[in-house]
């Protein structure tokens, strides 16, 4: 999976939209956990998350000083949004140590976020996740720290090279190859098996939030993420209906009616990424699915060119509306689509008599 490998700061100086965290709502969207009559009911099963209490109004919020913590000096904005900024930065204390790879990624709230007393203890949040998850297909977390100038809080983590998924879509309106399609999603699928093994569901999974590079893929921003279970569990938890943060288009049915993220929400974003990734298009036309269900609208698939059966079968599955059908797990999804199908098999048996 070589090629352009591009900084994701060269992209944006270039023209570029590619984003490396996402966290913005559309101007003018309504309110994606209400009914337009108020909240609706919550229906989710399981452990229920404590909300964190509403936004505090009268908390001063310092600008973002050029150095952070004396030791990371801040070069470029490389993303912004709702939720977060994201910075290239410069770590001055490797870099007079010899480091000559000095360069990495430092987020903070947004300065709107930022004014929040528990804004700190959001960030700290995604860090205590993503921090203890380990597998080489997601984003490498350095450390967590607060300016004792500005009392913002940061994390420090690599700074990705490549492009992520929806820039790649835009350059591949038909979608992928089936071959290019396996090469993303195995790598993709098993990161979100090992996430989901140690209890934490990630909750905003979307093309922006994978990223491709010479070093692989990699899934990041887990700034929605929450732990579903063991003593991570324990942490606050982040209020979807506060921040009405995750992105429609990729959002289980359930998320809209006021569930919390989910297993099985995971699994019905990433089968929307991978559909979408072999077809060129998002399954519903990236219409809500709430709407799309509850309105009756067309849902009907045709199966994405040259995937084996049992991908596609395990594919629809993971698409399905009500999340009690979503009877298939990410390491499941995984096997279905390593499986070669049966002229793969073929091919590559003719192959090796011939060789």
């Amino acid at each position: 999976m070589s090629g352009d490998a591009l900084d994701i700061l060269d992209a944006l100086e270039q023209g570029g939209d590619a984003t490396y965290f996402s966290f913005t709502q559309p101007a003018g969207e309504p309110d994606r956990g209400s009914n337009g009559k108020g909240r609706r009911k919550r229906r989710g099963k399981g452990r229920a998350a404590e909300p964190l209490p509403a936004i505090p109004a009268a908390v001063d919020v310092l600008p973002v000083p050029e150095l952070l913590a004396g030791r990371y000096r801040l070069e470029r904005l490389l993303g912004a949004g709702g939720m977060g900024l994201v910075y290239r930065a410069r770590d001055l204390l490797q870099e007079s140590y010899g480091d000559p790879q000095p360069l990495l990624a430092v987020k903070l709230m947004s300065d709107q976020l930022a004014a929040s007393a528990d804004a700190n203890a959001l960030l700290f949040n995604e860090y205590a996740l993503t921090s203890r998850l380990r597998h080489p297909n997601l984003v490498r977390l350095h450390g967590f720290a607060v300016d004792p100038q500005c009392g913002r809080a940061f994390i420090s983590m690599e700074l990705m090279r490549g492009r992520a998924l929806d820039r790649v879509l835009c350059d591949q309106p038909l979608g992928l190859a089936w071959a290019e399609v396996r090469e993303i999603a195995v790598p993709l699928l098993d990161a979100l098996a090992c996430v989901h093994g140690q209890g934490v569901v990630h909750g905003d999974i979307k093309p922006s939030n994978v990223m491709l590079g010479d070093d692989g893929v990699r899934l990041f921003d887990f700034g929605l993420g929450m732990a579903v279970e063991g003593p991570l569990a324990r942490l606050p938890h982040l209020s979807y209906g506060r921040f009405e943060a995750w992105t429609p288009a990729y959002a289980a049915p359930e998320l809209f009616e006021g569930s919390n993220p989910s297993r099985a929400s995971d699994l019905y974003a990433v089968a929307c990424v991978l559909y979408e990734l072999a077809c060129g298009r998002h399954p519903f036309e990236r219409v809500p699915s709430i709407k799309v269900r509850d309105q009756a609208l067309s849902s009907r698939l045709s199966v994405p060119l040259g995937m084996p059966a049992k991908a596609w079968s395990a594919l629809r599955v993971a698409l399905a509306f009500d999340p009690e059908q979503r009877r298939v797990s990410a390491a499941q999804l995984r096997d279905a689509f390593a499986a070669q199908g049966l002229w793969a098999r073929l091919r590559s048996m003719r192959n090796t008599q011939s060789s």
